[in-house]
C-alpha cells in the first residue's frame, strides 16, 4: 500500500512536471504603436491625405456650383415662367443627386485605397512578429492595443524586437 502511495504520487509530481514544461510562451505587442510608428505607414497617411484633399476640392467644386445656380436660379424665378422653373427644378434636383452619388463614390474609393496602401504594410509588420517570435521560440503574440481584449500584459513586449527587425 505505501509503495503504490509512493507511485502514485511520483506519477503526480511528474504530470505535473510535464504539464508545466509544456505550457506555451506567450508574448505580446501593440499593434497599433508598431503600425503608427512604421515610416512605411506615415508615407502612406501623407498619401492618403493627398488623396482626400482631392476628393476634397472636386466636392467643394461641385458644392459650389450648385449653390451658385440655386442663388441665380432663385432670383430669376418671378420672372421666368412655370415651364422653365420646373425644369430648372428638375435640373437642381439632378445636380443635388450627382453630388451626393460623388461624395459617396469617393467615400468608397478612398476606403479601397487605404486598404491597398495599407495591407502591404500591415503583411510586413505581421510578417515581422511572426519572425521575431519564432526566433524568441513564442508560440503565441497578443496584440496588446487599447481595447483589444487584452487585460493584462505582463509577458514579454515584442515591440522594440520588431522595430529593430524593420530597421526602425
Amino acid at each position: 500500500m505505501k509503495q503504490l502511495k509512493s507511485i502514485f504520487i511520483a506519477t503526480v509530481f511528474l504530470c505535473t512536471v510535464q504539464i508545466a514544461t509544456a505550457q506555451s510562451k506567450i508574448a505580446h505587442i501593440d499593434m497599433s504603436e508598431l503600425m503608427n510608428n512604421m515610416p512605411a505607414m506615415k508615407t502612406a497617411k501623407s498619401q492618403m491625405e493627398k488623396i482626400q484633399a482631392s476628393y476634397d476640392t472636386d466636392y467643394q467644386t461641385m458644392v459650389s456650383e450648385y449653390q451658385t445656380k440655386m442663388k441665380k436660379y432663385q432670383a430669376e424665378a418671378e420672372t421666368t415662367t412655370e415651364a422653365i422653373n420646373e425644369t430648372r427644378a428638375k435640373e437642381m434636383q439632378d445636380m443635388g443627386s450627382r453630388i451626393q452619388e460623388y461624395r459617396e463614390k469617393a467615400a468608397k474609393e478612398l476606403q479601397q485605397k487605404e486598404m491597398d496602401i495599407v495591407k502591404p504594410i500591415m503583411e510586413k509588420a505581421t510578417a515581422a512578429v511572426q519572425k521575431v517570435a519564432r526566433a524568441k521560440g513564442i508560440n503565441y503574440v497578443l496584440d496588446s492595443t487599447t481595447g483589444s481584449g487584452v487585460m493584462l500584459a505582463d509577458g514579454p513586449n515584442l515591440l522594440a524586437d520588431v522595430k529593430k527587425e524593420l530597421g526602425f
